[in-house]
């Protein structure tokens, strides 16, 4: 059976890049339409639509997260400590998707409210993630790395 953490991980790497698709999609359909010059886009589409700059802004939210959270679900897949991960990884993984979706949604007040609350959710479950790892080291783990004493 696949672990939450696992699924979680390829969930963040998939929606990052779903984000990323969506963009190059209707980039593309704009410069077949010859409604900007291919060479015009620039990377934060700040020359498109709004919708098309928040595209953009949320991609790049979900780019700058993902070293930090992927970098904890893998380093608990390759150490084995998913027991760590598992319980935090869906909750992390649906406030990311939250808050990129309410980010494409919309700009307004209440909409920025949300989005700020998820980001501090997804902030929160990250902090447990660490504070979790942090005291649950392997003293297996600990004892391989000192040096040994003879």
């Amino acid at each position: 059976m696949t672990s939450p953490t696992a699924i979680a991980l390829t969930g963040f790497i998939g929606w990052t890049l779903a984000l990323l698709i969506l963009m190059e999609l209707l980039r593309g359909g704009l410069a077949v339409l010859k409604r900007i010059p291919t060479n015009e886009f620039k990377p934060d589409n700040s020359n498109l639509s709004p919708f098309m700059q928040r595209l953009a802004r949320a991609h790049a939210n979900c780019v700058e997260g993902l070293p930090l959270f992927g970098g904890l679900l893998l380093l608990a897949l390759a150490t084995d400590q998913t027991s760590i991960t598992d319980s935090l990884a869906f909750p992390l993984l649906a406030a990311r998707v939250a808050q990129s979706s309410l980010h494409l949604y919309s700009l307004s007040i209440p909409v920025v409210n949300v989005r700020i609350w998820m980001f501090c959710h997804s902030a929160s479950y990250r902090r447990l993630l660490v504070g979790s790892a942090s005291d649950r080291v392997d003293r297996r783990t600990v004892k391989v790395l000192a040096p040994t004493q003879n």
